[in-house]
């Protein structure tokens, strides 16, 4: 399932629209290796230097039954401007001039050195999109944990949009789905600049050993500006309170497939964004045992993008360990279906 017509792409496409020989197409890659959520999440320039403005419908206009000789009184729709603001997300790396030069390939040696940063930035990434919250960390941008955090059973309210999933403990954890477009849920990077990670190459400097001894090295910038807008709130499900000890024990856990059901028909199309499933370690590991009986559940494996992955009724299911196990209990009214 893809969006048709869309102006967002992901980072691999991004990465296909570059220069041939513009450097920073094997860090997309890099990043994408290790960060399935990117595989999915589409990235879309904001109108502001910092972040991006957008009007989001908040009410529907509604018809009239009109009679004969009888006019109909003009209606509008409601919508209100959201501000959603990029975090800048930056990591230097230095590696040791003379042991670069031991490798014939100075500049492919540098950016293996380098895949640990990377790696710790995707993490930073995906914890920010899962949890961040700029009332309490004004440095990053609001991920969507905060915007999903209060139950409500009033279907015009985004809290319609978390499902429990029927714990009482402290150790739980939840699964997201959302439809990436670009009129429902989408990164952003500020105006003006480039999607995705940045790479300087600050050439060669001296740098300081911890008893500030100095040695030739060289110095890499990375540099990722990035937010999160959601445009549409009914096209991200939250299935919370999912009991992780139940669930690895398989005693009374959550009937995920029930719940991932449920998700799957609280968005009002499944053709307009791209959809996917965004699960932690646990969750995932659960999924592929039940993925075993596929005459019973509608878990499978699909080929996307040349590659297996777990789906669930054709959408996949992919892994997100910033997701944690420990989430509190989150209580309130939940909607039913």
């Amino acid at each position: 399932m893809s969006t048709i017509g869309t102006s967002s792409v992901t980072l691999l496409d991004f990465q296909r629209r570059l220069d041939p020989d513009d450097r920073i197409a094997p860090v997309i890659e890099v990043l994408a290796e290790s960060n399935e959520v990117l595989q999915d999440m589409l990235w879309l320039e904001g109108n502001l230097p910092t972040g991006h403005k957008t009007t989001v419908r908040t009410g529907l206009p509604s018809g009239t039954w009109r009679l004969l000789n009888y006019g109909v009184q003009p209606t509008k729709s409601q919508t209100a401007q959201i501000t959603d603001n990029c975090g800048m997300l930056e990591a230097y790396a230095e590696v040791d001039k003379s042991l670069a030069m031991l490798n014939g390939n100075t500049a492919a040696w540098r950016l293996s050195e380098d895949k640990a940063f990377l790696e710790g930035m995707n993490q930073d990434l995906l914890d920010a999109l899962m949890y961040g919250d700029t009332t309490s960390d004004p440095e990053k941008f609001t991920g969507f944990g905060p915007r999903y955090a209060t139950p409500s059973a009033t279907v015009t309210d985004s809290g319609y949009n978390m499902l429990a999933g029927g714990s009482s403990d402290t150790d739980n954890t939840s699964i997201w789905l959302v439809a990436w477009g670009d009129n429902t849920v989408h990164g952003i990077y500020p105006k003006g600049s480039k999607a995705g990670l940045m790479q300087e190459d600050l050439g060669e400097v001296t740098l300081l050993d911890t008893n500030s001894g100095r040695y030739q090295g060289y110095r890499t910038h990375y540099k990722w500006d990035c937010g999160l807008t959601v445009r549409d709130w009914r096209y991200v499900v939250r299935i919370c309170n999912i009991d992780v000890s139940a669930l690895v024990a398989e005693s009374s856990a959550a009937d995920l497939v029930k719940l991932m059901v449920k998700a799957i028909e609280r968005l009002p199309n499944l053709n307009v964004g791209r959809p996917s499933f965004l699960v932690n370690r646990t969750v995932h590991t659960m999924l592929r045992i039940q993925a075993l009986s596929k005459a019973q559940y509608s878990l499978g494996f699909d080929e996307i993008g040349g590659h297996k992955v777990l789906t669930f009724s054709g959408i996949p299911v992919r892994r997100c360990d910033a997701i944690t196990d420990a989430e509190a209990l989150v209580s309130g009214t939940f909607g039913t279906p």
